[in-house]
């Protein structure tokens, strides 16, 4: 097993271009409306995820995908741009440093969310992180 095959490596990826998404966002969005930067940076990601698609020949055959899976994640595609409106619009009056924060309030619900939909089970100290992440996130966002 190498190191780009470990959950560990691509989530720590994911935070770094979580973060650098704040601030290039925060930088973008100066001179125009939330909305229409959100519809900018959906187009980036697909033209980008299309092309990767291609070069790795990931595409899939759509009907050997079942009715649930399409359903399951069309909610997620209308949560993740609930989110990214929500989130530009944060960002564009508000400061960085204090919008990623609780936007990051996302990891307490997701593990919340987890244990009540997914049955997951977390051990003690995994809800002391969870409350600890809560914690962190108002204390950031505290002004």
């Amino acid at each position: 097993m190498t190191i780009y095959s470990t959950w560990q490596f691509w989530a720590v990826l994911s935070a770094v271009f979580a973060a650098l998404t704040a601030i290039f966002a925060k930088i973008g969005i100066e001179n125009i409306n939330s909305d229409f930067a959100t519809f900018i940076r959906t187009i980036v990601i697909l033209v980008t995820l299309g092309f990767i698609l291609l070069a790795t020949g990931q595409f899939q055959n759509p009907g050997e995908i079942s009715s649930r899976t399409y359903l399951f994640l069309l909610l997620s595609g209308l949560a993740t741009g609930a989110s990214w409106i929500c989130y530009f619009r944060a960002l564009k009056i508000g400061a960085a440093a204090q919008v990623a924060p609780v936007d990051k309030m996302s990891v307490v619900l997701v593990a919340i969310f987890g244990v009540i939909f997914l049955g997951e089970k977390l051990t003690l100290p995994n809800w002391l992180g969870v409350a600890l992440i809560a914690v962190g996130a108002v204390l950031v966002a505290y002004r």
